[in-house]
């Protein structure tokens, strides 16, 4: 499995799970597990995402996420779970 982290954060607002869940949709990315936040009216959250099932290159997800967070005003980003696991082997 070609797992990766998407993390979103910004002002809260209506409709940012529904954005970012429409983006994974749309690339065949199925979300794994999911937790999100708000703290004093900033919006946070975390996804653990499957990449296994993409019709899109790596780079091409970044930018599609981060299309879709700055149409609606939040900050968007994907890292290879790989990288996590790489550091903690160390």
């Amino acid at each position: 499995m070609d797992k990766a982290l998407v993390s979103v954060t910004g002002v809260d607002k209506p409709g940012i799970i529904a954005k970012i869940a429409t983006a994974l949709f749309e690339m065949n990315i199925n979300v794994l597990e999911i937790s999100q936040t708000i703290l004093d009216h900033y919006f946070t959250m975390l996804m653990i995402v499957d990449l296994s099932a993409a019709d899109i290159a790596f780079d091409g997800i970044a930018a599609r996420l981060a299309q879709a967070g700055e149409d609606i005003g939040v900050a968007v980003s994907i890292q290879r779970t790989a990288i996590f696991d790489a550091m903690h082997r160390v």
